[in-house]
Formats: C-alpha cells, sequence, structure tokens
C-alpha cells in the first residue's frame, strides 16, 4: 500500500490527547502545555476551540527534554 492510503491508515492510528491529559502526563500545569504548543515546541492540531496533541509528539519532546538534560 502506497500513497494517500497508506497515510490514511497511519493517522487513524495516531492517538490524540487533550490539554488535560498531556498536562497530566507530563504533571505540569495545562498552562504549561499551552505554552509549549504555542511556542512550537509541541505539536498539536486545532479542532474548533481546543487542542488536540499527537502522543508521539509528547514522546518526542519528552525525549528531546532529557536528550539537553543529560
Amino acid at each position: 500500500m502506497t500513497g494517500p492510503a497508506q497515510a490514511e491508515e497511519r493517522l487513524s492510528e495516531v492517538r490524540f490527547l487533550t490539554v488535560a491529559e498531556v498536562a497530566a502526563l507530563m504533571r505540569v500545569s495545562k498552562m504549561t502545555v499551552y505554552r509549549l504548543v504555542h511556542g512550537g515546541e509541541l505539536t498539536a492540531v486545532r479542532v474548533g476551540r481546543s487542542f488536540r496533541v499527537p502522543e508521539h509528539a509528547v514522546h518526542a519532546y519528552l525525549r528531546g527534554a532529557f536528550s539537553q538534560t543529560a
């Protein structure tokens, strides 16, 4: 499978988290998550007036944060 069908299949596998879920996962405030999103440090999709963050983006951000502190 190649092209749009493969891309659509991968997109259906993405798990999106709410800002509150990301904040709980990272143990930070929701405002911190909003700052990361607005600052471009954390990828998010706007759905109406809300944001949804792909789970893989949270893991990538945390991996990057760990590599900078080490």
